[in-house]
């Protein structure tokens, strides 16, 4: 018979057990560690792309032509010597470690303390190159790096398993990178477990709790782009809102379907000659990057954040074919191998694409559509769309329009799946196949032995004559 829980005694059992508060403590410890590492990588993300701008400004913006090339090689090439597995994104990487069917031993080939350490200084020379790239994908596999090493001082009775710190690394890094505690638990459900055990579910809350406190502590409470003054939406918005949803789905699934083929091979012969010079790739790509930020006026350089906020306050003058040209800077900056996100960018692109929606159909509800494409048009991308409305709706501080931002979302990802499979998914699994030999070729069947020729039948040898005895004379 189940009886009530009894609370002194139960207090007294959690008290007792001194090896299970150390455990916590740790989880804390690490917890909060993993949150001022995103701090870090931040500050120095910031002052890297700080110190391109100087760059950029510098003598009417040509000398970029030459600094552009030249660091994001030398990136290139110092993660292909030192730090293979902090190439790209980040999140491939973490959802990769999750696989049940990757070898624990081969887990720390994609996070690791020495992965976050490496990803935090190569993704923020990404910066430094000014390359269209973000910081948010690399957060997380930074803090899922930290989270993960704290394995090894627990007690294997504990319950506290490896998945459980991956994924609490994981959320913990979207919160605190995008100031969005309530999107990197849906983060944590939607794009890296797939569901929340009620094991793990403190350890992922206690991650996201203290690693976003951090945050907080270095930048305030404040929302990433600031607040929003949402008009009042009524049936006038549904054509305008309708567009920016069906156009940020097309452009979205075309993006992740031209970065999934460019990551993993599909374009052979683009991808032979990245695989034979990967550093004259990245010189030459970076160049075209240069090249394009130069002819908007610097406007696709960085993750574009600054963009978006003055497309947020009405202030934007951006290029007719802003989208356009950051659509294919980002993707260039994510082929050349360098490590960084595609988070920001896309919520560049979004804006850009609810910014000329905006100007043609409603000019008055420019701010909601703006934030109506940058939901869509990451849910497009990363076909995570309750993760994507969320980040955007904490963002903007946007919760009067979380019918309008989920709509968009939804819809936006719906569209996105019929023209693309799912980014990190597939990016994941080329990872994962990367990592199990391609099975040996069966060995040919020996020839079967040639039937041995039938013995030719020995001669018989002919009777020899008998001899006949002569008659015997008569009598």
């Amino acid at each position: 018979m189940n009886h009530e829980p009894n609370f002194f005694d139960n207090l007294r059992e959690e008290l007792k057990d001194g090896r299970r508060w150390l455990d916590r403590s740790i989880v804390l410890a690490y917890a909060c560690a993993a949150g001022l590492c995103v701090v870090a990588f931040t500050l120095l993300a910031d002052a890297a792309f700080e110190l391109f701008q100087h760059i950029y400004q510098w003598q009417g913006g040509w000398a970029v032509l030459l600094w552009m090339p030249a660091v994001t090689a030398a990136v290139v090439w110092a993660t292909r010597r030192w730090a293979p597995g902090a190439a790209g994104s980040g999140i491939p990487q973490v959802i990769t470690a999750l696989d049940p069917a990757l070898e624990t031993g081969k887990r720390g080939r994609f996070v690791s303390l020495w992965l976050s350490f490496a990803k935090i200084l190569l993704a923020s020379a990404g910066f430094l190159a000014g390359l269209s790239i973000g910081r948010e994908g690399p957060s997380v596999q930074v803090a899922a790096g930290v989270m993960h090493h704290a394995r090894r001082w627990f007690d294997p009775r504990s319950g506290i398993t490896a998945h459980a710190l991956l994924v609490a690394g994981g959320a913990a890094g979207i919160a605190a990178a995008f100031n969005a505690p309530l999107a990197g638990v849906v983060f944590a459900i939607e794009e890296l477990s797939r569901k929340m055990e009620s094991r793990s579910s403190g350890v992922i809350i206690t991650a996201i709790v203290l690693a976003g406190l951090m945050g907080v502590s270095a930048f305030g409470n404040l929302s990433y782009f600031g607040r929003i003054q949402v008009p009042r939406l009524d049936w006038d918005a549904l054509l305008p809102g309708l567009c920016v949803a069906l156009a940020c789905g097309v452009l979205g699934g075309l993006f992740a379907k031209l970065l999934a083929a460019s990551l993993t091979g599909t374009s052979e012969r683009m991808c032979r000659l990245r695989a034979r010079f990967p550093i004259r790739f990245a010189a030459v790509g970076a160049l075209v990057v240069a090249v394009i930020g130069l002819a908007t006026g610097g406007a696709t350089f960085g993750a574009g954040s600054e963009a978006v906020k003055h497309m947020l306050a009405g202030e934007a003058d951006m290029p007719a074919f802003y989208v356009t040209l950051k659509f294919v800077a980002t993707w260039l900056s994510a082929w050349l191998g360098v490590p960084g996100g595609i988070f920001a960018p896309s919520l560049s692109i979004g804006a850009g694409v609810g910014h000329n929606v905006s100007l043609l159909l409603g000019g008055d509800i420019a701010p909601a559509l703006i934030a109506m494409g940058m939901a869509a048009f990451l849910a497009a991308v990363t076909q995570a769309p309750l993760t994507a409305f969320i980040i955007v709706m904490e963002m903007v501080d946007g919760h009067a329009m979380v019918l309008s931002l989920m709509a968009a979302a939804m819809l936006a990802s719906l569209v996105s799946r019929m023209l693309a499979r799912p980014l990190y998914e597939t990016l994941s699994l080329a990872m994962l196949q990367s990592m199990v030999p391609p099975p040996a070729p069966a060995p040919a069947p020996a020839p079967a032995p040639a039937p041995a020729p039938a013995p030719s039948p020995s001669p018989v040898p002919a009777p020899a004559p008998r001899a006949v005895s002569p008659p015997a004379p008569p009598p």
